[in-house]
């Protein structure tokens, strides 16, 4: 979630941290950032600071950091193979960097004891060793937030305790969590949900819902610590040490996908009026499905072919199936293979009166693109009874 390669202060800033009699002069903070306006940054970020009087050491932990410069970025983020690192910077670097992005900073002192810091140091240490300082990124179940909450979590041991599920309260999805934040921009939104499968509507319980900085940090805040016999608030209250508004950006409806894609289903449908038995009706399917032909690709690599997990078992490849390449295939080579444009007009139809029953959930503005496709396949399919089939393939 930060976008900017640091330089790693590796051993020569920790050397010293790890020495137990440094460990009970530490003082550990949870520093919590908000959204920023990039893609990336939308969700916010954590990281951990580590203060240590004596040393005069003041020094962060960020778990977020890659590198666009990383030799086929875009391949390995789409395979599910992008690996990112353990940064360590000065708290002054860290800080100049949300001004710059203005982004609010919020700080939690973990009310920790000594022997608890001891082991997170020990942690830490470990996770800066070369052949653990890079890990495989996934989104919801390794990342910046969910390191911190695993080395707490590893650090404390049965004397962090989670607050108990709220009686007749429904555990909100993945992909509602993560989709909250992606609100003010449903392009982006639009793009998200059509990329993500099934897997990402499973219930997130009370730990899974911090892999999302700002969960992780009201989750911590609810959360108590065992120590010297007492049970104490694990976070302090927090101190807000950068602050900017949260950005928002309004959204029009008439900029919105759903009434783009309706708009282009008006279109697609007075286009198919004009143009029935007409020359110009090969050119304009042609032009649709080689659109539905690019998504059905992706639909197929996101499936099969890549690593991330979430984007598996994505129930849209059923409306963008492979027939749909092969209808445009019959297309360019002027085959008019009735068969397939059926399969998908029976596949599209399907889908779209199922979908209030799918385990999956399905953004909006798909629809208008499911009808687009259900017209121009049908139109295709040799069903007398479409108004826009094309007379010389009318067989039914």
């Amino acid at each position: 979630m930060r976008r900017h390669l640091i330089f790693l202060l590796l051993f020569i800033l920790t050397g010293s941290v790890v020495r137990s009699q440094e460990s009970r002069q530490a003082e550990l903070y949870l520093l919590t950032c908000g959204p920023g306006t990039e893609t990336y940054s939308v969700y916010g970020h954590s990281a951990l600071r580590i203060v240590i009087p004596s040393s005069n050491t003041d020094i962060v932990y960020n778990w977020g950091v890659f590198d666009f410069a990383t030799p086929n970025f875009v391949w390995k983020f789409a395979k599910g193979r992008l690996d990112y690192s353990l940064g360590a910077y000065s708290y002054e670097r860290f800080l100049r960097d949300y001004l710059l992005e203005e982004r609010w900073v919020v700080s939690q002192r973990l009310n920790l004891d000594s022997a608890a810091i001891a082991s997170i140091f020990r942690l830490i240490e470990e996770n800066l060793k070369p052949e653990n300082i890079s890990y495989r990124y996934d989104f919801y179940y390794d990342n910046c937030s969910t390191r911190i909450r695993d080395i707490i979590e590893k650090a404390t041991g049965e004397n962090l305790l989670y607050p108990p599920d709220e009686p007749g309260v429904r555990p909100p999805t993945f992909r509602s969590l993560s989709g909250a934040y992606e609100k003010n921009y449903p392009w982006t939104k639009f793009g998200i949900d059509l990329l993500l499968g099934a897997p990402t509507d499973k219930k997130a319980s009370f730990r899974e819902k911090m892999f999302l900085p700002i969960e992780l940090k009201d989750g911590l805040s609810k959360s108590l610590f065992r120590t010297g016999g007492k049970m104490v608030p694990l976070l302090s209250d927090p101190s807000l040490v950068v602050d900017f508004p949260t950005p928002s950006k309004k959204t029009g409806i008439f900029t919105s996908p759903f009434f783009i894609f309706s708009l282009l289903l008006i279109l697609a449908v007075l286009i198919s009026a004009a143009l029935r038995g007409k020359k110009g009706n090969a050119v304009f399917d042609i032009i649709i499905f080689t659109v539905f032909s690019l998504l059905s690709l992706v639909m197929i690599f996101f499936n099969f072919f890549t690593d991330h997990q979430q984007l598996r078992w994505n129930l849209n490849i059923i409306w963008l199936s492979p027939f749909v390449i092969l209808c445009l295939v019959s297309l360019l080579f002027g085959m008019n293979r009735t068969g397939w444009f059926r399969i998908v007009f029976i596949l599209a139809s399907a889908f779209l009166l199922l979908l209030v029953v799918l385990p999956q959930h399905i953004n909006n503005a798909a629809i208008p693109l499911i009808v687009i496709l259900i017209l121009r396949s049908s139109a295709r399919a040799g069903y007398s009874w479409n108004p826009f089939a094309l007379p010389y393939l009318t067989q039914l």
